[in-house]
């Protein structure tokens, strides 16, 4: 006797609405990811108590926990407010901004006398910041989701935000040194014992208002004057914005004294009006101008001096840091140094001598933590790092709208060109500049603004994700008006 198969119930007869178990199914597998990813943080804690202290205290697991509350947080958060997001964003930064704050926590014990280190508190010293800075970036990232329903929102502030890019980017170039200057880059607003990067948030707000300008100006600057080589050259007269681009770049690199930022903005520029046209020639005039700039002002400097010495002294110590190991090549020696004893498996978590290489806790994190899980573990890290840029690529690919897609791609472009600039300065692949390891290094203003930038990925990745049905909340954008629906294409670029 065979028992009759009963059918499933639909989801119409479950009262569910369309979509409804998709973003179940995907918040789930987010909330998976992050619990494994907080298991590896605490791992990783207290492998570096193990061979720091030659034992395991009882509360090694409070700041990972503390961690996956505050994750936990967002993810409810995004469950509730982009519950069509991309899953595997929230797990893999969390597991960054983790090994982050667990180095940030060994450093402190390596810099702590050795009879205090027992008795260090979890929250105390750098860890202890980053913890609290941590806790503010993802509170702002939430409120940021809670206020931006619709990605395309941002559009109707494009000029205001590209205003504000300009004005955040200028203030600390004019700003006297002993405000603005730390390791010889003038990139900060420093006021008695407060300090901000203003940078860090004007590339936010400066790509907001690219993605808007190109999404209007795209079918002009896509026009060819003339073909060379298998390859469409632009019009003379469309140079204009990038020429004014490219002027700003090389002002930032003379007066903020910085190839990183410099090299980070005009990148971003050039990177997303080639997602805009999907013009190569875009890309090689880009690197013509930015390359022969630098040059520029690299002969500059070994002439005239002045404000392009800097970057002629940079310049100089990058092609041969070991004519002055002591001096002006100290740091860069020393971070190659550390990169070769990490080795490929490196001396373990908490095995190696972060307190020898200068600047650990910020701009040569990357090279400290090699130093104790070598080149296998540093290449895990990068994976995880493309893995977010590659999600925030697909995003791209995914949303339906323009200006979405110009967003995403140069978001996502920006921050592994942040890593690829950082990693390239350690290894000596450019010359140092003074940018942070994204979620990895010590500071509140890298961490809030990367967040933020996670932030505007996720609710982009919602409106591409999320099911085009006949009507309903499914097929609405999140606090968006019924009429703007992704199914129908609707943008809220007005010309």
């Amino acid at each position: 006797m065979t028992a009759a198969a009963v059918p499933a119930a639909s989801p119409a007869s479950t009262g569910e609405q369309p979509g409804v178990r998709l973003a179940r199914s995907r918040r789930n597998a987010e909330l998976s990811l992050l619990l494994l990813a907080m298991v590896l943080v605490a791992a990783y804690a207290a492998t570096v108590e193990a061979n720091v202290l030659d034992t395991v205290t009882s509360d090694f697991w409070m700041p990972a926990a503390a961690l996956g509350l505050v994750f936990l947080g967002l993810h409810l958060v995004i469950r509730w407010l982009a519950p069509f997001a991309d899953p595997a964003l929230l797990p893999a930064v969390a597991l960054l901004n983790g090994i982050g704050v667990g180095f940030l926590r060994r450093y402190d014990l390596a810099k702590a006398a050795p009879a205090d280190r027992e008795t260090l508190a979890i929250f105390a010293g750098t860890g202890g910041r980053q913890l609290a800075w941590t806790l503010g970036a993802v509170i702002l990232a939430a409120g940021l989701l809670a206020i931006m329903r619709d990605h395309r929102s941002l559009s109707r502030y494009a000029y205001t935000l590209g205003l504000a890019g300009i004005v955040l980017v200028m203030i600390p170039a004019v700003l006297p040194s002993r405000f603005s200057e730390i390791n010889n880059a003038k990139l900060w607003i420093r006021i008695g014992g407060f300090s901000i990067q203003p940078g860090e948030f004007a590339k936010l707000a400066l790509l907001a208002f690219f993605a808007y300008y190109l999404v209007r100006k795209r079918e002009v600057l896509s026009l060819a004057s003339r073909r060379v080589l298998g390859i469409d050259f632009p019009r003379g007269r469309d140079l204009g914005p990038v020429l004014v681009v490219w002027i700003i770049s090389l002002l930032v690199l003379v007066f903020e004294k910085d190839l990183g930022t410099s090299l980070l903005y005009f990148g971003m520029f050039v990177v997303t009006l080639y997602i805009a046209t999907e013009r190569v020639s875009w890309l090689l005039i880009g690197l013509i101008l930015f390359f022969g700039g630098a040059y520029l002002a690299y002969l500059l400097g070994s002439t005239v001096g002045g404000p392009f010495l800097n970057f002629y002294d940079r310049a100089q110590i990058w092609l041969d840091p070991f004519a002055e190991p002591y001096d002006r090549g100290y740091q860069l020696v020393q971070g190659l140094l550390t990169l070769g004893t990490g080795g490929l498996f490196g001396a373990g978590p908490g095995g190696g001598q972060p307190t020898l290489l200068p600047e650990v806790q910020t701009d040569f994190i990357f090279a400290g933590i090699g130093e104790e899980i070598g080149l296998f573990g540093l290449s895990a890290l990068l994976v995880v790092y493309l893995l977010v840029v590659e999600r925030g690529l697909r995003a791209a690919l995914a949303v339906r709208d323009s200006f979405g897609k110009l967003l995403a791609g140069g978001l996502a472009f920006t921050l592994g060109l942040q890593v690829f600039v950082i990693v390239g300065g350690i290894s000596k692949l450019i010359p140092l500049t003074g940018q942070t390891t994204p979620f990895l290094s010590a500071g509140g203003s890298s961490l809030m603004a990367n967040w933020l930038l996670i932030a505007v990925l996720l609710r982009v990745s919602d409106g591409a994700r999320r099911p085009m049905t006949g009507g309903g909340p499914a097929a609405r954008p999140s606090g968006g008006p019924p009429e703007q629906l992704h199914g129908a294409q609707t943008e809220v670029i007005r010309p």
